[in-house]
């Protein structure tokens, strides 16, 4: 049978239209693609409710850009009737009674969520080797990661198995995943759209994401997404916007900046394929300048990143304690302390129990002025920083990694010593709250390279414009290894 499901959302879009293939159809195509997973990169499957919903589709809309696809969500989002675990074993077996947002949102609209993917534990790590089912391969390369924490959604879709996915983003983890893959990975302003079902890790930085194979895919998810909702306070009130348009007509700005302390400390081939596409920018009429972004403020973004992080999730997990989620603690615990005591130790990888160690020890009344209010005062002097760089620019536009895709075995687990700043860098827009998308720019080896494009806040559509102006350089649409197994 001929694959559709390695098309972007726009082409199965109108291959439903013209009756080529049909809803139950892609399903099935789906179901095949994931018994043929060598990527570890499925938790829970919904195969059966999605066969179902396919059946019950009625006539599909020109204007219905996702009715009928199958899709996958991270394992993080609450999905009612289907296994929910983050990828830990602290919530083995959890089965939420209610839906997410935006997977409500995106049922409404048709689309049919076929799997949950695997992730980093608790969405915590950047490299998809944490979780309860072991390390997540590229598809590009399966002795190298896939990235993290989106692991799961990034591999899916990079291996042709669905045309998108949902991820969470909260310092990179739809981004860099994109990069190490060769998608589009978006994550739009922090409060555009609904995170009512999404697992917390940090509420202040963690972001509703997705997938794509092109920028125009990502422009339809927005436009379904994005949105006030009532059940998350944190959401905005905006009008409602079509992202399409942005794209379509390449709206936004067009002065764009990098910083060189990021540019010299990447590989050749990403400084090399970074250039191609700066270039290729300033043909179309782009200014793009070099800006002295002050390194200490750059070096200060992994560890107040961090410390902020740890203590939100150190707050917002303290209700896995075995009694009300997943295998409880041990029997022979003779206080409360006890029980959950055993049952964290057990249902935690030591990546967490570390995090929340540091949590814990930056919230201490003695330690909060030295360590966590320290931390958001660094947090506010990076961002009004940023923002006084958004009065020259209308972006900045860096590579989203400084190289390929770390070997699985050669992975450190021991904290950097290093600040490291141009593989974190993409924590800038999450700090900030700001709309940034991670487009293919090239490859090493066969290896994908991303490059990274920030705007200003609630310019999502102008970022999501820039974005399908640097795949106009690239060419690179619709990049799948469906046949790398």
């Amino acid at each position: 049978m001929e694959r559709f499901l390695n098309r972007t959302i726009k082409e199965i879009h109108a291959a439903l239209i013209s009756g080529e293939v049909t809803p139950e159809q892609l399903v099935a195509e789906a179901g095949e693609q994931i018994a043929r997973d060598r990527c570890n990169a499925y938790e829970a499957k919904a195969l059966k409710s999605a066969r179902r919903k396919a059946r019950q589709l009625g006539e599909i809309k020109a204007s219905d850009y996702l009715a009928g696809i199958p899709y996958l969500a991270k394992d993080n989002y609450s999905t009612k009737g289907v296994e929910t675990t983050a990828s830990s074993r602290i919530l083995e077996g959890y089965v939420p009674l209610f839906d997410a947002e935006v997977i409500r949102r995106l049922s409404r609209h048709g689309a049919l969520m076929v799997a949950k993917t695997t992730m980093d534990e608790l969405a915590m790590g950047g490299t998809g080797t944490t979780g309860r089912l072991g390390a997540t391969h590229n598809p590009y390369d399966l002795s190298r990661i896939a990235g993290g924490s989106s692991c799961g959604s990034a591999a899916a879709v990079a291996a042709g198995d669905v045309p998108y996915a949902l991820g969470s983003d909260t310092g990179d983890s739809v981004r860099k995943p994109a990069a190490y893959t060769g998608l589009v990975g978006f994550k739009p302003t922090w409060g555009l759209v609904s995170r009512y079902g999404l697992l917390p890790f940090a509420c202040s930085l963690d972001t509703v994401g997705w997938l794509t194979r092109c920028v125009w895919d990502s422009a339809a998810l927005c436009r379904a997404l994005a949105g006030r909702d009532e059940k998350d306070m944190t959401t905005l009130q905006r009008p409602k916007h079509d992202y399409i348009i942005d794209v379509e007509t390449r709206a936004g700005g067009r002065r764009a900046c990098y910083f060189p302390a990021v540019i010299e400390r990447c590989s050749p081939a990403v400084q090399e394929a970074f250039n191609r596409v700066v270039e290729g920018l300033r043909k179309q009429g782009v200014t793009v300048e070099a800006y002295d972004f002050d390194t200490a403020l750059l070096d200060a973004i992994y560890p107040t990143y961090m410390v902020i992080s740890c203590c939100e999730a150190t707050s917002n997990d303290a209700m896995y304690d075995g009694m009300r989620y997943g295998p409880a603690g041990s029997p022979d615990s003779k206080t409360y302390q006890e029980f959950m005591t055993s049952a964290r130790t057990r249902g935690f990888c030591d990546l967490i129990k570390r995090r929340f160690i540091i949590g814990s020890y930056s919230l201490l009344a003695e330690n909060q002025h030295d360590m966590f209010q320290r931390a958001q005062r660094a947090r506010r002097v990076i961002v009004e920083a940023l923002n006084r760089m958004f009065e020259e620019y209308d972006y900045l536009v860096l590579p989203a990694a400084p190289t390929v895709a770390p070997k699985i075995d050669e992975l450190s687990y021991s904290w950097s010593k290093e600040p490291a700043f141009a593989d974190n860098h993409l924590a800038l827009a999450n700090l900030g709250g700001m709309p940034s998308l991670t487009v293919p720019m090239g490859f090493d080896n066969g290896l994908p390279l991303g490059v990274n494009v920030t705007g200003k806040v609630l310019d999502d559509g102008g970022v999501l414009g820039f974005g399908q102006r640097i795949e106009d350089v690239t060419g690179l649409v619709n990049l799948t290894v469906g046949e790398v197994r």
